[in-house]
């Protein structure tokens, strides 16, 4: 009798075939098939050069029964799980979808924006509150109180919100504040100069530094060691003309570097100088050799102050050209130019913005006879101020005469007679600052309580005249330091 397909030929044989069936199907869905399907894995792709595991589940899956095929899926999930965490049993922590990625960082920026936002309108309102306060609101313990907040601007900050801020990179909140007390104290030396002396004295530079006051004309200078100067002048009694000396400057000389643009204008200034004097030159190089100039000139027998004046201004006239005096006289001192009409020469100005103009203009077309200037405000609390830090012409000349019939006064009548704007000029021979006010009418040196009399202890231009005349032949230079 014949034997139908796919029947078993005995009995004895079909209850072994199918335990082994079974058996084979529980072993390919047990956890621990995955072990050797990842060992068979390694070597199918050594054999096929290389070819996935997927892949050749996938080509066996074509002759296989389903569950074999889901078999072959658990095994495809369970081998990528193992290859993923590096072992078996350990999943890989799940990542962040990317949309979600996406948010945070907008959620971040948004939040940062924000910050941002709100301090900087936070500073807004503090400079603005100050800018519109009235001048009779400023009082030294406002300013008191501003310098106690920016001393406290570090503590109140959070390193985890503000490493990123570019607010806090700029230290905008330590700005706001620092120009909300100029202004605080700018309002109080309008309202009361001496409360704002008082003021500005007290607190600097312990708490406010010397170079954030708006003017420094009467406020002491910090730790001058005065006693050694103050000690010679009284040493050294009075001047051949029977007045009081004045103490030199004690502070420790400055080194100026001078820029490609001062040693050019230096050098024209001191041919003009040469040309306007009749031929007085030098061969001492620099600021050296326009002081042995200026010197040489003003101890010139018969030497009048009128003639020194009137060298230096032409002095100045020649520096700044033909073309801008007449620019300036229009456009800053609002005089109208020779037009052929009744108005001609007329002055409408000086326009509210020439002081303060001309106060950022001037340092950099100065500094080669001054040496490092910066704008501030004036003694009336208004802008158009200037001061100077250390001045180059006074340091290196020592003298008031020279300071005086060479710059103060012809720079003075410069500004007022070419330009159309009075102009103050302040040294202090202490410290050898010295405040330039434009706008401002100045005193004579008799009437200005702040010009001493006498000349400096340590004078070379006097010690010269002394020695060029002290057999009196000639006629010695009427010229004095007053």
């Amino acid at each position: 009798m014949s034997t139908p397909r796919g029947y078993c030929r005995g009995r004895g044989h079909c209850g072994p075939i199918v335990l082994l069936s079974v058996g084979a199907l529980l072993l390919l869905l047990s956890p621990s098939s995955v072990g050797h399907a990842s060992a068979f894995s390694g070597g199918a792709r050594a054999a096929t050069g290389g070819s996935s595991r997927p892949a050749l589940l996938a080509t066996q899956s074509r002759t296989r029964p389903s569950s074999f095929r889901l078999a072959a899926a658990d095994e495809t999930t369970a081998s990528d799980d193992v290859n993923k965490s590096g072992g078996f049993g350990e999943k890989a922590p799940p990542s962040a979808p990317p949309a979600a990625a996406a948010a945070t960082a907008e959620s971040d920026l948004t939040s940062r924006l924000l910050a941002e936002a709100r301090e900087i309108g936070e500073c807004a309102a503090l400079l603005f509150g100050h800018v519109t306060k009235p001048d009779g609101a400023a009082s030294a313990d406002g300013i008191v109180a501003l310098c106690d907040d920016l001393d406290a601007v570090p503590s109140v900050r959070s390193p985890d919100r503000d490493e990123l801020m570019t607010t806090t990179k700029i230290d905008l909140r330590s700005r706001a504040i620092r120009a909300a007390r100029y202004e605080a104290l700018n309002k109080l030396m309008r309202r009361d100069y001496d409360a704002y002396v008082a003021t500005a004295s007290f607190l600097s530079p312990s708490r406010i530094p010397r170079d954030e006051l708006p003017n420094v004309q009467d406020v002491p200078y910090p730790d001058l060691p005065e006693a050694t100067s103050a000690a010679a002048a009284a040493a050294a009694g009075e001047s051949e003309e029977g007045q009081p000396l004045v103490a030199d400057c004690t502070l420790d000389s400055k080194s100026f570097d001078d820029s490609p643009l001062d040693k050019l204008l230096l050098g024209i200034f001191r041919d003009l100088v040469t040309k306007n004097t009749g031929g007085v030159s030098s061969p001492k190089a620099g600021i050296e050799g326009l002081l042995e100039q200026g010197r040489t000139y003003m101890t010139q027998p018969g030497q009048t102050a009128e003639a020194q004046h009137a060298m230096v201004k032409n002095t100045l006239g020649g520096l700044m050209t033909p073309v801008l005096p007449p620019f300036y006289r229009i456009f800053m001192g609002g005089i109208v130019p020779q037009l052929g009409t009744d108005l001609d020469g007329k002055q409408f100005g000086p326009w509210f913005y020439a002081p303060w103009l001309t106060s950022v203009v001037t340092p950099t077309f100065f500094g080669f006879l001054v040496g490092p200037s910066r704008p501030n405000t004036r003694k009336d609390g208004q802008w158009g101020g200037l001061v100077v830090e250390k001045c180059k012409f006074l340091q290196e000349s020592g003298c008031k005469g020279l300071c005086l019939h060479q710059c103060k006064l012809p720079a003075q009548e410069f500004f007022k007679e070419e330009l159309g704007l009075d102009l103050t000029v302040s040294p202090n021979f202490v410290t050898q600052e010295c405040q330039w006010s434009f706008g401002e009418v100045p005193l004579s040196p008799e009437e200005d309580p702040s010009f001493p009399t006498g000349c400096l202890v340590g004078c070379e231009s006097r010690k010269a005249m002394a020695s060029a005349y002290a057999s009196g032949s000639g006629e010695r230079p009427a010229v004095s330091c007053l």
